[in-house]
């Protein structure tokens, strides 16, 4: 069967590198793009997300999957996809949206795939540590390390989000307890992988907290990050000590968080307890965190295409084998994983 699948935001920086990779993997798929402006070709639509009207054409061309790169606030093309059975995969949503997303889903019948990934880095760090600890029931606590290059060639959403969120307190867990706390704050030393070495980190808020804790049932989570420039780093941590951050326009904000570079590597480690071992798993993506998105984009969706999963609500890492997952990253050539006990 002919596969239509319509990437919503493919003009952006992420949309482009999964249409790129997705399409350089699975020729046979027919691959459409959404956009706000269309574009020239047959296969460029326009689609906007806040103009329900401009969904039609979805269709009118028959579309199979959406895969949504773009930040869609008020889920127009989540319920369009329940409402006319069409699989959907989403990559973009921070934590609060992500659980206003999902509980939405979960109270509509549902006869098509839904499928809600992290909006960051696709929802690769809870497939890893499925691979890890085989059954998710035993772990104990789970702590992710991120590294952030600011000459990462980033997109407009993650700068977006930090702007909009800096300033808002958000949560991690701790024995299944909601634990209030704001980005850059509560720093510790932490020892990277892949010659990075030791480095301060703080506080950040990615949906895998949620994931992790509350759809995994894991008691203890939490995530810290550092930038390249231990310099930004220490500023970060200062101005959120100060407050500076609440006294900013989110314009001002953004000019903060808005920097992209030319490229750089990305790098996340997990470490996993339970009662009797800890382990570490660590990524690096030599072509940083967009293309790594992509990647795990284009690995959900080609899970999709086997047609092996049954219609109802997902998260992303439950469509794999964690063994799978795992050989898929490693097969790519920029990807780089290590793992010790």
């Amino acid at each position: 069967m002919q596969s239509n699948i319509l990437i919503i935001g493919g003009n952006g920086l992420v949309g482009k590198t999964i249409a790129r990779i997705l399409g350089s993997r699975n020729p046979e798929v027919n691959i459409f793009i959404g956009g706000r402006k269309g574009g020239k070709s047959q296969n460029d639509l326009l689609i906007d997300v806040t103009k329900i009207s401009t969904f039609k054409t979805i269709v009118e061309k028959n579309i199979n999957l959406i895969v949504l790169s773009v930040n869609d606030k008020e889920d127009k093309v989540l319920r369009f996809a329940i409402e006319n059975n069409i699989d959907y995969l989403d990559i973009t949503k921070p934590t609060p949206d992500l659980r206003k997303a999902y509980q939405l889903a979960i109270q509509k019948p549902v006869n098509s795939r839904i499928v809600f990934s992290s909006g960051w880095m696709g929802g690769i760090a809870t497939g890893l540590v499925s691979f890890v600890s085989k059954k998710m029931n035993t772990i104990d606590e789970v702590r992710l390390f991120v590294y952030y290059s600011v000459k990462d060639l980033a997109g407009e959403s993650s700068a977006h989000f930090m702007a909009e969120n800096v300033a808002k307190p958000f949560v991690n867990y701790k024995d299944n307890q909601p634990v209030s706390i704001k980005h850059f704050l509560d720093s510790e030393y932490f020892d990277f992988s892949f010659g990075i070495g030791k480095r301060q980190a703080y506080n950040f808020d990615v949906p895998d907290l949620y994931i992790l804790n509350s759809i995994e049932k894991i008691p203890t989570v939490n995530v810290k990050m550092t930038y390249n420039s231990k310099f930004i780093t220490w500023l970060l941590g200062a101005f959120q000590s100060i407050r500076f951050f609440n006294i900013l326009s989110l314009k001002e904000r953004k000019m903060i968080f808005g920097s992209s570079g030319n490229g750089d590597q990305s790098v996340f480690e997990i470490i996993i307890k339970n009662k009797s071992e800890t382990k570490k798993i660590s990524l690096q993506s030599l072509k940083g965190q967009a293309e790594l998105t992509a990647l795990s984009a284009t690995l959900h969706v080609e899970e999709l295409l086997k047609n092996k999963s049954e219609n109802k609500v997902y998260f992303s890492h439950q469509l794999h084998q964690p063994e799978s997952l795992l050989k898929s990253l490693e097969d790519y050539e920029t990807i780089n994983i290590k793992m010790d006990s």
